[in-house]
């Protein structure tokens, strides 16, 4: 009587192993690509120069399309407010003004900024005027939307995206979704416990 003995018992439990490995590597490829690099976005401050990329690494992010002319633009003190209170445990709030909306941001840079400062003492970092919606949106924008499909695409001024320590989108939020809201704290908080990596 004979038993059956693979040709190479080792050989096969090796290429399984391989096989399992490559489908980790894959999906370990996939979850690097799901984070956000900062570095690779321009990324061109509203008074000129950049928002450096090595002030936003590590940090849990809400980024927010801002416009001087909206029923929204009160949430610019909301989110000064969000700022002050969370930025010593690594919150950055990085605004974008657009005029992608009612045409509701049609100022040069220079006016959006001074209107900023004057009517909320806005401090928190501000890009220069970009698309947020369509082709021609900035990338950072065009990347979120990869992540969120169309429901997660801003639809109006002062839509919310939330990016986490390690690069990845946490969540977004509606511009219904006003910077005090309980929902949008208790998402900032739990971005602030994770670690960066």
């Amino acid at each position: 009587m004979h038993r059956f003995i693979p040709a190479n018992p080792l050989g096969s439990i090796m290429a399984s192993m391989i096989a399992a490995l490559g489908l980790t590597g894959a999906a370990m490829a996939g979850a690097a690509q799901d984070r956000l690099d900062w570095a690779a976005l321009s990324l061109p401050a509203i008074s000129g120069g950049q928002v450096e990329a090595q002030s936003l690494k590590g940090k849990v992010v809400l980024v927010v399309n801002t416009a001087s002319q909206c029923g929204f633009t009160p949430q610019y003190q909301g989110l000064e407010a969000l700022w002050r209170d969370y930025r010593g445990r690594g919150l950055v709030v990085l605004g974008v003004p657009s005029n992608d909306f009612g045409s509701q941001e049609p100022g040069s840079n220079a006016q959006v900024a001074s209107f900023c400062e004057i009517n909320y003492g806005v401090d928190f970092p501000l890009l220069e005027k970009q698309a947020v919606t369509g082709a021609n949106a900035h990338p950072f924008y065009r990347w979120a939307a990869e992540r969120t499909g169309p429901l997660g695409v801003p639809r109006w001024n002062f839509h919310k995206i939330l990016v986490g320590r390690d690069g990845r989108l946490v969540d977004w939020f509606a511009s219904t979704t006003a910077p005090d809201a309980a929902r949008l704290r208790a998402a900032i908080d739990k971005a602030l416990a994770e670690p960066s990596s």
